[in-house]
């Protein structure tokens, strides 16, 4: 299992990834799949985090208006743009 306590306070500094706001509130949302490692009691590795923040957060992990398909719809492409956000602002430099 992969963790990196450096990355996910990285992430603290980004825009939530799903909505854009900065509200102070954003933290590093881990994917609910299997797939990615998740299991009960187990969050998946460090790498398969989105910036989210509370309000995003909460509703992909907790809320009831999104079907499963659109919770993994939306945090896929929050992750993505979390990863591009990384590259972009250096935080992570391709030597």
């Amino acid at each position: 299992m992969y963790r990196n306590k450096k990355l996910l306070e990285i992430l603290r500094k980004s825009p939530c990834q799903a909505c854009g706001r900065e509200d102070g509130t954003v933290v590093a949302a881990h994917s609910n799949q299997l797939r990615d490692g998740k299991g009960r009691g187990i969050k998946a590795d460090d790498f398969r985090t989105a910036a989210l923040c509370y309000s995003c957060h909460m509703e992909l992990d907790q809320g009831k208006s999104l079907s499963k398909a659109e919770r993994v719809e939306i945090w896929e492409e929050a992750h993505r743009k979390t990863i591009g956000w990384l590259f972009e602002t250096e935080h992570l430099k391709v030597r």
